[in-house]
């Protein structure tokens, strides 16, 4: 057994002693997470710029209240000082459209867009939050009419004292208003279950899982490279001429394989975890699933190890495999988006097993006993490729011997 585990600790050194090694092992999978989370859901608040284009109180007080009421509908609104400095700020990127205010009386308005268009779905929260500014100066206006109206009937009042409290108790009166509203929420609810599931996700927790599946597998066939130098360097050779048998040999090698895929694994989950706050639901049935997938890349790995001769062919036929399988298989794209068809011919790669059992623990809050005939599965498959691994790699070892 100790030579078992000393043949493993060895395969996993020499596979980190690899520089190129370690960007897939540590760095990249983290990149995907961000990049697929971005892509998947934007929790940032777009940005709008305002400006106030002609002279007179009444657009500056446009264009302030129209800066709060896009700050009330949730986008990031921004008074800018002329129309220059907000077209470089569209140009550049910095805002996604910007607001000039021609006039109030008649109102006029300009949009400016990055295109031809504004974003979509962004023109009509920017119409929606111009007319509710508008309805806000009417409420003001109508309610110093109001007090003023009330005030000129008292004689003993002089003009400023009568401009001071007008102002006043209209700012008391809306502020009163505003406490006395009930708010309104809108409740959107999606008839798809599957969106449903995707809505009640964290941005980086849709992509983790499909990552995590691709680089297990992915950053396993690609410690068959080892194998190879191992035979070419006479390795093998050296280490049947030293008391180990051909049975230890072929474990070692096994467990080296199947210690890179728990490694690898081990990082992505606790990564992504910590630093962008990914739930995986049961982190003790995932690792579960993860080990019996790392079991069939293990296998795989021997298998390329062995029927492969050149570390140049091998490398290539490693990546090669682990990204059409990967693709195939749901790891870049869900499962639910492929069509019935394409699905269907998922099911042959361990991936869309993989992704079946983790998207059961981590969105429907599933245990061991939900993901056991996912398990079965990979364990069938495991069993297979390993087999045929071992089988492979024992006639190699025949000839060294």
């Amino acid at each position: 057994m100790n030579a078992v585990v000393a043949i493993a600790v060895h395969e996993l050194k020499r596979f980190l002693a690899d520089r190129f090694n370690l960007f897939f092992v540590f760095v990249l999978p983290m990149i995907l997470v961000v990049v697929l989370g971005l892509q998947a859901t934007s929790q940032a608040a777009s940005s709008v710029g305002v400006v106030d284009g002609a002279e007179g109180s009444e657009v500056a007080t446009l264009a302030a209240v129209i800066v709060d009421q896009l700050d009330a509908a949730g986008l990031e609104a921004t008074a800018y000082p002329d129309e220059e400095e907000l077209g470089d700020a569209v140009t550049e990127g910095a805002l996604d459209v910007g607001v000039v205010v021609r006039s109030a009386a008649p109102a006029e308005l300009e949009m400016v867009a990055p295109g031809e268009a504004a974003p979509p779905g962004l023109d009509q929260l920017v119409r929606g939050a111009v007319d509710a500014a508008f309805v806000e100066l009417g409420r003001r206006q109508l309610l110093t009419e109001a007090v003023d109206g009330a005030a000129s009937d008292g004689s003993s009042a002089d003009a400023s004292s009568a401009d001071a409290s007008s102002t006043a108790e209209v700012v008391a009166a809306l502020e009163r208003a505003e406490a006395q509203r009930d708010p309104v929420t809108v409740d959107v609810r999606s008839a798809d279950p599957v969106m449903q599931e995707f809505a009640s996700m964290g941005r980086f927790d849709i992509g983790a899982g499909g990552q995590l599946l691709l680089f297990v597998f992915l950053n396993t066939l690609t410690a068959a490279s080892a194998t190879i130098q191992a035979r070419r360097s006479g390795a093998l050779r050296r280490v049947m001429a030293a008391p180990v048998n051909a049975r230890q040999v072929v474990a070692g090698q096994a467990l080296g394989r199947f210690v890179v895929a728990a490694f690898q694994g081990i990082y992505i989950m606790a990564a992504s975890s910590l630093l962008f706050g990914v739930d995986w639901g049961n982190i003790v049935v995932v690792s579960v699933v993860v080990a019996v997938f790392g079991l069939v890349a293990a296998g795989v790995a021997m298998l390329i190890g062995v029927l492969m001769d050149s570390e140049g062919v091998a490398s290539g036929v490693a990546v090669g495999a682990g990204l059409i399988l990967a693709a195939v298989g749901g790891s870049m794209v869900p499962l639910e988006f492929f069509p019935d068809t394409m699905r269907r011919f998922a099911y042959l790669t361990p991936h869309a097993w993989g992704y079946e059992a983790i998207a059961e623990v981590q969105r429907r809050g599933g245990g061991l006993v939900d993901v056991l005939p996912q398990i079965g599965v990979l364990a069938g498959m495991a069993a297979v490729v390993l087999a045929l691994g071992t089988w492979a790699l024992r006639r190699s070892l025949g000839r060294v011997m």
